[in-house]
């Protein structure tokens, strides 16, 4: 085997005959040329520092790049927030699959074949990585940094996995290096409990041999013991929740075909306290001064909100538990990037079809921390007038419904009638204001996504026509509500509930829970729906709203109630004239059957094995 080249070999090992993702791909192991590749056997890989570097560097292709949001995107980028309630895509698949839905066989967003074939890579690197001796060669890999590799590839193994369960549920195990000399490389799935039990003792095993956080943007998608942690407490709460914790019913009598094992387990509350456990060890780390929310001052030394939450995306900061360097970004001059499908058309070659859900729009607060069902100063009758907005955030002449919203609105939400951030230019969206339906690619509920667009770039003249900023892959509000959200689950009055939830809303600029809200301390049901509400708006559009519906089991409810099929709203693009646009109007039915719980297993997959079960429902 060590003598077979490596375009061999690498056709060997992921051959398309076999399943778990072992499918050729015309990216090799090695980031060299062809002609070299072919002239490298496993010995030369492996005995070889550079080479060897090489190798292990492409095991991180895996990690999720957050924005790459829209046109040729992956199962590895960022499809969720448009696969959800979030936005409404007007390009790329997804575009009809909210309306047409999808099934085994066409869904897009996979991650199966390219992470099991990283896996099998990074099972590759722990078992045949070796120490390098300096003698008679210019560079060497010493047992040091071997150790320190490995600890990554094992880390990368553990997180693969974790990703395939967030995204099929209980999944075959690879924790070695299967040989394609074997009779059989049919795998069956192992059961929820096996699947959260590896990957929970690969990562607190290799917790202590990395390093405890990243400082150098650098190196922003090095794992390290926060990071770790982090995957870790995410994982338990998956576990804990309705969807793998005895909640989908139909799941329960799935099981393996050759001996019987079931894959979902029967509730169990106790999951909760693991769950728990593993969020007060990450807590308890970040308090240590690993991390701290982000926050911006005014020069009398109050917070600012305003810049606070556009700032925290626009630059690395200790708020930020892991990011992917690699970004999607791109320049307003590129057809494909983020920000430029972000800008309205009017603004110089702009392609506005990343549209935010009504929906969406409603579930932002107002500036009294209140929901617009609960706030007396929601309005949808009329435009204001001078002075009507107190924070000054609107100019007079908006449309009631978008006055006097919280900061978190004006960061993510750009809407009729405001100006662009640079040229001061009125953005509309009813028809002849370039912004209109008029074709195809356009903000199909009559808003666009505007958080994490850089404010910086535009294109013409001497402007910068782009900006770099990381991939944020975990940052630190999530896991103070998953907190919170473990700590109401285990025990309701416990105090820390509100208080974690609330120092989000304080860096929001929005009145805590704890003085307009105080009687619902101790009441899980309604301590559950604010917690589950602050993650809607907080982690708006971030790629995890897809997810939470699910495990919470809450995607078949009504539509502005975390329901995934139904009608969608938004303004009328259809309107004949300005003032009929400010209309709810139906612009789509979307699909969700319960099945769309769990992603199918791909088809293919399914049909050349004889051990692999799909999940229910496909």
């Amino acid at each position: 085997m060590k003598s077979i080249k490596i375009n061999k070999l690498y056709i060997l090992f992921l051959s398309g005959a076999l399943t778990l993702g072992m499918a050729s791909c015309s990216k090799g192991f090695l980031d060299v040329s062809k002609e070299l590749a072919e002239e490298l056997s496993e010995d030369d890989i492996f005995g070889n520092a550079n080479y060897a570097r090489q190798f292990h560097r492409n095991i991180f292709t895996g990690i999720p790049m957050s924005s790459s949001m829209i046109i040729g995107v992956t199962g590895l980028q960022n499809p969720w927030p448009g696969s959800s309630d979030e936005l409404k895509m007007a390009q790329g698949p997804l575009r009809d699959m909210t309306s047409n839905g999808y099934n085994a066989a066409n869904a897009s967003f996979h991650r199966w074949t390219v992470l099991y074939q990283l896996i099998r890579q990074a099972n590759m690197f722990l078992e045949k990585g070796q120490v390098i001796p300096q003698t008679g060669q210019a560079d060497y890999i010493d047992e040091a940094e071997l150790t320190k590799l490995k600890a990554q590839a094992r880390f990368l193994r553990a997180y693969y996995h974790y990703l395939l369960f967030e995204q099929y549920g209980p999944i075959p195990i690879m924790d070695k290096l299967a040989s394609p000399s074997s009779a059989d490389l049919d795998f069956e799935r192992n059961n929820v409990d096996e699947v959260v039990s590896f990957i929970d003792d690969e990562l607190q095993a290799v917790i202590p041999q990395l390093n405890p956080v990243e400082t150098d943007q650098n190196f922003l998608s090095l794992p390290t013991q926060g990071v770790a942690m982090a995957v870790r407490a995410r994982l338990l709460v998956y576990a804990a929740s309705p969807l793998f914790n005895g909640g989908y019913e139909d799941a329960l009598v799935v099981k393996n075909p050759s001996d019987g094992k079931l894959l979902f387990p029967t509730k169990d509350n106790k999951k909760w306290e693991k769950a728990l456990d593993a969020l007060q060890t990450f807590i308890d780390f970040a308090n240590n001064g690993h991390y701290q929310l982000y926050k911006e001052y005014k020069p009398d030394g109050s917070l600012d909100p305003d810049k606070s939450l556009y700032g925290l995306f626009m630059k690395y900061n200790s708020e930020i538990i892991w990011a992917n360097p690699n970004t999607g970004w791109g320049a307003l001059t590129a057809g494909e990037s983020f920000d430029r499908r972000g800008t309205p058309r009017s603004v110089f070659g702009g392609f506005n079809c990343i549209a935010v859900t009504q929906e969406l729009v409603d579930d932002f607060y107002m500036n009294d921390g209140l929901s617009i069902k609960e706030s007396p100063k929601y309005s949808e009758n009329g435009f204001s007038t001078t002075g009507e907005d107190v924070t000054g955030r609107t100019e007079p002449g908006t449309y009631r419904m978008w006055v006097n919203r919280e900061p978190r609105f004006y960061q993510t939400v750009f809407y009729h009638g405001r100006k662009w951030h640079l040229n001061n230019a009125v953005i509309k969206f009813n028809k002849g204001n370039g912004n209109d339906n008029s074709t195809q690619d356009h903000p199909w509920s009559g808003y666009l996504l505007y958080k994490r667009m850089s404010r910086s770039i535009l294109n013409t003249g001497s402007f910068p026509k782009s900006e770099y900023r990381p991939s944020i892959i975990f940052r630190l509000p999530e896991f103070y509500l998953l907190y919170a959200e473990a700590l109401n689950e285990v025990n309701p009055n416990d105090p820390r509930i509100l208080e974690y939830v609330d120092k989000i809303r304080e860096r929001a600029g929005i009145p805590l829970l704890a003085t307009i809200k105080s009687q619902i301390k101790g009441n899980q049901q309604l301590q559950r729906e604010a917690i589950r509400r602050e993650m809607r708006v907080e982690l708006a559009t971030e790629g995890q709203r897809y997810f939470d519906v699910r495990r919470w089991m809450i995607a078949q409810s009504p539509v502005g109630e975390g329901g995934q099929g139904g009608t969608f709203y938004g303004m009328n693009m259809n309107a004949g004239t300005e003032s009929e646009f400010f209309k709810r109007s139906p612009y789509e039915t979307r699909v969700f059957n319960k099945a769309m719980y769990l992603y199918p297993i791909p088809l293919n997959e399914i049909q050349k094995s004889r051990k692999l079960v799909q999940n229910p429902g496909w």
